[in-house]
């Protein structure tokens, strides 16, 4: 009887524990997400927020990936509880296929639902998400978006020459040329650039180029990357726009939201930078917040995805980042109107695809949205499922095994990092030893 009874008060104990630790889950907030991609003082300011809008309390656990396919594998394996995420659009596909989103409440309650501030040209190109059945715009909703072109200093760089994906293989920018370290943002435009009269002719569409991953096309744009590799100087994760703005380099393929970014900072260097897309064509890209399948904290996810598409936060963060937030309301066209003038910028720029009727004819900075002309022949990119570890090791192989001059320097600079931090730590715990002492 004492045996049964011990053991009664053991289950007891461990529910009661696990009851607790239940509890105490539902008061955290995991937020997954790129580094440098958001204003994190809104991370404490939802929380305030959160505890207006519902009487409860969540304390916002803020952590960091830099490559798409890392915050994936967490996930997949189940190990890790995420609440909220901030894939690619790829991934989001990827994810919606293998069942590992949970859809997105939308109800909340006198809280006002802010999720329509998207604009409707990002839920059009969301829904070309292929979700496997699933509507994706149940499933995740947008945060940032732009293109993939060239960031390039005018001083050395003419806009002939970079109105081509050929100024890659011009000699002209011999180890000058810096190239984003990120496989499929640079096969995809490659493509488009190799298959330029079976687009006129109407044989492909921009679309079926996005789901294209066979052996012959990788060979195609293997063969370019190939003929541009003597003149990179280095593949860049994220110091290109740093490297650009000290004129390093000169022609960089890039991201807009990068050269948003670098084109400030190098105008108080008195540095000139100026940013394309090339007239062949090229993708944009978008990133959005999606529910993981193993969240522990559902509604506070809902809510914070929801916070994130307030037009005020929305500007917080681009602002912040320097990209391009999805937010399509008059507030933030006026605003970034507004910012354009005050630079000194005068073309307008056709925003109907965007801001939507009354935005033909908008003063805006074109690194950031793009003319309505420049969107047309862009496309969004799609998960290429089984044929990714094809495309990774063409990429592999361009690359090569040889370390470029920019990555020795880069891996010096962090060893160098490493070795005086590690001093730094040891002069203090000699000085709180002798504290003690």
């Amino acid at each position: 009887m004492k045996r049964l009874i011990y053991i009664l008060f053991a289950a007891a104990m461990l529910l009661g524990a696990g009851c607790s630790k239940d509890d105490s889950r539902q008061k955290i907030l995991k937020v997954y997400n790129w580094a440098d991609y958001i204003d994190e003082s809104l991370l404490s300011e939802f929380e305030e927020w959160y505890y207006e809008q519902t009487g409860e309390e969540v304390e916002v656990v803020y952590q960091l990936f830099d490559i798409n396919e890392i915050m994936l594998a967490k996930i997949e394996r189940g190990k890790e509880d995420f609440d909220v995420a901030c894939p690619s659009e790829y991934i989001i596909e990827r994810m919606l296929k293998n069942d590992l989103l949970l859809p997105i409440n939308k109800d909340f309650g006198s809280t006002p639902n802010y999720l329509g501030n998207v604009a409707p040209y990002i839920q059009n190109v969301f829904s070309q998400i292929d979700g496997s059945g699933k509507n994706p715009n149940d499933y995740a909703v947008g945060y940032m978006w732009g293109t993939t072109g060239f960031l390039y200093n005018t001083r050395y760089v003419t806009e002939e020459e970079v109105s081509t994906w050929s100024a890659l293989w011009n000699e002209k920018f011999d180890k000058k040329l810096l190239i984003k370290d990120a496989f499929r943002d640079v096969y995809s435009p490659l493509l488009i650039y190799a298959n330029q009269d079976r687009l006129r002719s109407g044989e492909v569409t921009l679309q079926d180029l996005m789901h294209d991953s066979s052996d012959e096309s990788i060979a195609t744009v293997e063969a370019l990357l190939k003929k541009a590799k003597p003149y990179v100087a280095g593949w860049e994760a994220d110091f290109g726009k740093e490297i650009m703005t000290k004129e390093k380099a000169w022609l960089n393929l890039s991201w807009s939201g990068d050269a948003a970014w670098a084109i400030e900072e190098a105008e108080a260097v008195d540095v000139e930078l100026d940013y394309t897309v090339p007239k062949e064509g090229s993708i944009v890209w978008f990133d959005g917040w999606v529910i993981p399948k193993y969240a522990k904290n559902t509604k506070a996810a809902s809510y914070f995805i929801n916070f994130m598409c307030k037009p005020e936060n929305a500007i917080r963060n681009m602002e912040e980042i320097g990209y391009v937030s999805v937010i399509g309301t008059p507030e933030i066209m006026e605003y970034m109107s507004e910012s354009a003038v005050e630079a000194g910028l005068e073309q307008a720029q056709d925003l109907t695809y965007f801001f939507g009727e009354g935005a033909d004819s908008v003063v805006i900075n074109p690194v950031m949205y793009p003319d309505r002309e420049v969107i047309e022949r862009c496309a969004m990119m799609h998960d290429s499922g089984s044929r990714t570890e094809a495309l990774l090791a063409m990429w592999s192989r361009v690359k090569g095994d040889n370390l470029n001059n920019w990555m020795v320097i880069v891996i010096l600079l962090a060893i160098g990092v490493m070795i005086v931090v590690g001093i730094i730590r040891k002069i203090k715990q000699r000085r709180q030893r002798r504290r003690r002492w």
